[in-house]
């Protein structure tokens, strides 16, 4: 039998029973951000469900605050849908509908269902109450109907000052549901709107629009996140009170929370606004675009927001579950190669100077029939600093006095001597190779505890490595005092030639360091994520 969530479950009902007879969802951001990972979990739901069912989705931007949104973000939020796969089927505003949710205003006004009030956002707050005590009304709550629309067209024709009127919709200010305690349905905004410019200077509030637009559009199954659960009766009140038929069907689902993550747009726009990170697509981010020039497949994104599903209570999500799903995925599609983090000179002392063979390397042993590349061996190779040590500690399998290690894909070599620097740090190590162990020979059965990798010192290339650690730390309080100092390392190392050829935006796992992405042409990578899992999969 297969296995459905509870959004799926309510859907199949509403199909069976007949209240649908077509699927039809939408995904609604307002464009006052980049999305971040948290979006991603809303859209594999919402497409996937147009996808199972064979129905539509929508994307429309909630463009109801022109003091806060860009056209910039409205090119980004379509950018990022189409990296991850989906594909929109009509893409609308909410500013299309202004019209209309004027005329539902006027229509609730004229059937004594919404007022002009002339209270402050403050007082309107204040007199709201509490969950423990009903709400007080407003001294403007049964001003006539004819007063009401005289005023809200003097509001419309721009009379009135930000925030001197508001209209509010006549409810149940004892409400146990504060959300329906005469909520404010329309307010002043003098700002250009980016696609309306100046036509309006008032502007519905979310809880109006949304609800109106779904309706417009014909959505069955409205998805939101858990916190318009408590909005769902004002969102049905607003479609029955202005007269749609049928009806959207609003579901809520948890909202994703990951561990050493923020998904604020708020605090991630403050980052961005104080340039403590590169932009709004710094890898460190959890935004998409961040997210995307880390080196995150959409592949993996979506896994991982399958793995984690669908679940009407929030909780917290471990990032080594979205590290895990990463990590797999290039696993099975990055290209091998070898880089040195920080270069350490290593000479074969006993190979011909001059001389240079290719050694192969394959390129990806997870895949039948993806072959070996070669690389360049000569006599004089740069290791890791780390991978050496003239005081080793116990059961270090690495090169050290009077050891053997094997070089990755060619000779087991032994150890001759050290050079030592002015401050005492070992400079270059001398070595000799062992004739017939090269891989593929004969020799190449001899028994060696540890391989190590290398670039050719002769021919191999600079590259800048970005490494990355979590933006935030572990703990309590604000986020700016969680920062990580230390979230961006910066490494200079060695690469084989491979690396510098390959095309921008190429995975690569460098052997024994981890998994990243080439950022330009000038040979710069981001890490992506490293090799160690400490997600266990159940």
């Amino acid at each position: 039998m297969e296995a459905k969530n509870f959004i799926e479950e309510f859907i199949e009902k509403d199909l069976a029973d007949g209240k649908v007879n077509e699927i039809v969802t939408r995904f609604p951001p307002e464009p006052n951000g980049y999305l971040h990972i948290g979006h991603a979990k809303a859209l594999c739901i919402n497409f996937g469900v147009k996808e199972k069912y064979n129905g539509t989705c929508n994307l429309r931007f909630d463009d109801t605050n022109p003091a806060k949104e860009d056209v910039e973000y409205m090119e980004s939020i379509k950018r990022d849908i189409e990296w991850l796969g989906f594909k929109w089927d009509g893409l609308y505003n909410a500013s299309d509908y202004f019209e209309r949710m004027y005329e539902c205003a006027i229509k609730l006004i004229g059937d004594g269902k919404a007022y002009v009030c002339d209270l402050s956002a403050d007082e309107i707050s204040a007199m709201r109450g509490s969950f423990s005590v009903p709400g007080t009304e407003s001294p403007y709550r049964n001003r006539s109907v004819k007063e009401n629309l005289e005023l809200f067209e003097r509001m419309r024709a721009g009379e009135f000052a930000d925030g001197e009127k508001v209209l509010r919709a006549k409810i149940d200010m004892s409400s146990p549901n504060i959300n329906m305690r005469d909520p404010v349905i329309y307010r002043i905004c003098h700002a250009t709107h980016p696609h309306t410019g100046d036509k309006w200077c008032i502007y519905p509030m979310y809880d109006f629009a949304h609800p109106i637009e779904d309706a417009i559009e014909g959505i069955s199954h409205s998805l939101c996140s858990l916190e318009f659960e408590n909005h769902r009766p004002l969102y049905d009140w607003v479609t029955l009170n202005c007269g749609f038929n049928p009806r959207p069907r609003q579901i809520e689902f948890a909202r994703l929370n990951l561990t050493h993550t923020v998904m604020s747009k708020r605090f991630i726009k403050k980052l961005v606004d104080e340039n403590i990170v590169w932009g709004w697509d710094d890898p460190r981010l959890s935004t998409l675009s961040g997210i995307r020039e880390r080196g995150y497949t959409p592949a993996a994104i979506r896994d991982f927001c399958a793995r984690i599903g669908v679940a009407k209570a929030d909780s917290e999500v471990d990032i080594s579950i979205l590290e895990h799903c990463v990590r797999e995925d290039l696993n099975a599609n990055a290209a091998r190669a070898m880089v040195v983090t920080k270069p350490l000179k290593l000479i074969i002392d006993n190979y011909p100077e001059g001389k240079t063979e290719t050694m192969y390397i394959e390129n990806n042993p997870q895949q039948e029939n993806a072959g070996v590349h070669g690389v360049s061996f000569s006599r004089e190779l740069y290791i890791e600093q780390d991978d050496f040590s003239l005081n080793p500690p116990p059961k270090y399998f690495r090169l050290k006095p009077d050891g053997i290690v094997r070089l990755k894909g060619a000779y087991i070599v032994k150890y001759k001597s050290s050079e030592l620097d002015s401050e005492g740090n070992v400079s270059a190590v001398h070595v000799d190779y062992i004739e017939g162990t090269k891989s593929g020979e004969e020799g190449a059965n001899m028994k060696v505890k540890g391989t190590i990798h290398w670039v050719n010192a002769l021919d191999c290339a600079d590259v800048t490595l970005n490494m990355f650690d979590y933006l935030i730390e572990d703990g309590d309080g604000d986020y700016m005092d969680r920062l990580n100092p230390n979230s961006l390392t910066v490494l200079n190392g060695k690469a084989e030639r491979l690396v510098a050829e390959a095309p921008v935006h190429t995975r690569f796992q460098f052997l024994r360091e981890g998994y990243f992405i080439k950022r330009n042409g000038d040979n710069e990578f981001n890490s992506i994520v490293g090799l160690k899992d400490s997600y266990k999969v159940k």
